[in-house]
């Protein structure tokens, strides 16, 4: 599989192609993307995923808060494993909103790709003002030899419901749930960084991470089970986010995980934290002896659920 931009395509045969910001990768997504990989197969032809960087919504609605599940590059990754030739991340600007509908299929999805099968939703809309649409495709597609295969209405619904499922089961800390929606589990990664070491000085140190991209879901306060991937290779750990009332260092929100059986020094290094159960809410602890007792458990429970994680 490779990664293009605009400005480095190749020419593509018998291209298969399907468009969307494919937000989560979830299991509805998923879907589309086998039967693109399946049609091109089927016509000895090249499947190809179009979506874009950054997020639509970032450009359109500026001022309308928006927390991916997952970052592009995050996406990238998990799409990589489905089996299409190509993804192609066309840049999303401004000017690229405002091209006219009719330019837009000339311009980029006949000109970038030359399809022989466009795979796309009923109500996907695209062009200034999104006055472009499957009729429009469909319209145009004798003329410049390619067929548009509908994603039913049915299926559109539950790929939306999907999306905001796994969004709102991430906003409410259930892991599990959302991992279920996404059939891959949900994923932080950051950089570590230095914190104030109050970890180390109560017999739990841990790697403090500051998120790669500010608009990043990041679900909410609490203890979590996970295993963290440095380096390729996963180890157990216990996450916390929060703002730690116990020490009442202020509002400021802290994301930092307990390394299970590890003691190197990973400081300035990227880790990714892939979570899989919320063990409990944040709580302030009367002392640090009470505070260590709560971790000591928080810990033993992380070991008990992650010895059944079969999958990364």
């Amino acid at each position: 599989m490779l990664v293009h931009n605009n400005t480095n395509l190749p020419s593509f045969t018998n291209a298969v192609l399907t468009i969307g910001t494919y937000d989560g990768v979830h299991y509805g997504h998923q879907q589309i993307i086998k039967r693109v990989v399946e049609l091109a197969k089927s016509i000895n032809g090249e499947s190809i995923l179009m979506t874009f960087n950054p997020h639509p919504r970032f450009i359109i609605n500026p001022n309308e808060p928006l927390k991916l599940i997952t970052t592009f590059d995050e996406k990238i990754d998990i799409i990589a494993n489905y089996g299409l030739n190509h993804i192609v991340a066309l840049p999303f600007s401004k000017e690229f909103a405002s091209m006219d509908a009719i330019d837009y299929i000339k311009e980029v999805i006949v000109k970038y790709f030359n399809p022989k099968i466009i795979v796309i939703g009923y109500d996907h809309k695209f062009g200034k003002n999104r006055t472009g649409d499957i009729h429009l495709l469909k319209k145009m597609g004798p003329e410049y030899g390619f067929v548009v295969e509908e994603i039913e209405k049915q299926t559109i619904e539950e790929i939306a419901v999907s999306s905001t499922k796994v969004r709102k089961a991430l906003l409410n800390g259930d892991i599990t749930e959302a991992n279920n929606l996404l059939v891959h589990p949900f994923s932080l990664k950051g950089i570590v960084v230095d914190g104030d070491k109050m970890g180390r000085k109560i017999g739990f140190p841990t790697a403090n991470i500051k998120i790669e991209n500010e608009h990043k879901l990041i679900p909410p306060a609490g203890v979590y089970a996970v295993k963290v991937e440095i380096n390729n290779k996963l180890y157990d750990g216990a996450l916390s986010i929060g703002v730690r009332p116990t020490f009442d260092f202020g509002p400021k929100l802290v994301v930092e995980v307990f390394i299970i059986d590890f003691n190197l020094n990973i400081y300035g290094e990227t880790i990714k934290i892939i979570l899989y159960s919320k063990i409990r809410g944040q709580e302030k602890y009367e002392t640090v002896e009470a505070l260590i007792e709560q971790i000591e458990d928080d810990v033993s429970k992380c070991k008990n659920i992650l010895k059944s994680i079969s999958f990364k």
